[in-house]
């Protein structure tokens, strides 16, 4: 969902960089997990309210004091994959594309999508197969179809993309 980035005031808020342009799952009344040094608690969500460009102010349960918002800098926020909005036609969440065959449009198969990371001006896909990591940017211009009944991606590579 997002990642804790600090503390924001005296009162315990935390300030949360979330993953997705949209935080609908992150939300009053929501539990969550702290993911943190490999350890998950769950806590509940007071209030999430946006602030700034594309940073969140977040109250928790049991987080009352700016020493407390502190020591969760650099946690992982998750949610339930069942409280997650669906994504649109053209969206898609990156678990979801894990393990989804990535084949070209002239038929040659690179391997399985590993991860995708953003780069700030696009995603992009980690793919793996034969030997080869592929880095692979989710841009219109390169990705053709994701099939997700079939568990597949179909892309027209870029000039030099896969040199």
């Amino acid at each position: 969902m997002g990642k804790v980035t600090g503390a924001h005031g005296l009162r315990g808020l935390v300030r949360v960089h979330p993953y997705g342009f949209s935080a609908a799952s992150l939300r009053t009344g929501r539990t969550v997990l702290l993911e943190q040094a490999g350890a998950r608690r769950a806590a509940h969500v007071h209030s999430a309210e946006p602030h700034g460009r594309g940073t969140l102010l977040v109250a928790l349960a049991g987080v009352s004091d700016r020493s407390a918002a502190e020591a969760l800098a650099g946690a992982s926020i998750l949610v339930r994959l069942a409280d997650l909005p669906p994504p649109g036609d053209d969206e898609f969440y990156y678990h979801e594309v894990v393990g989804f065959e990535v084949e070209t449009t002239t038929g040659e198969r690179l391997g399985t999508i590993a991860e995708t990371f953003p780069t700030g001006s696009n995603d992009v896909w980690v793919v793996r197969g034969a030997g080869r990591e592929h880095l692979i940017p989710v841009i219109a211009d390169v990705v053709r179809v994701i099939d997700r009944p079939a568990r597949h991606v179909l892309i027209d590579p870029l000039p030099g993309l896969l040199d």
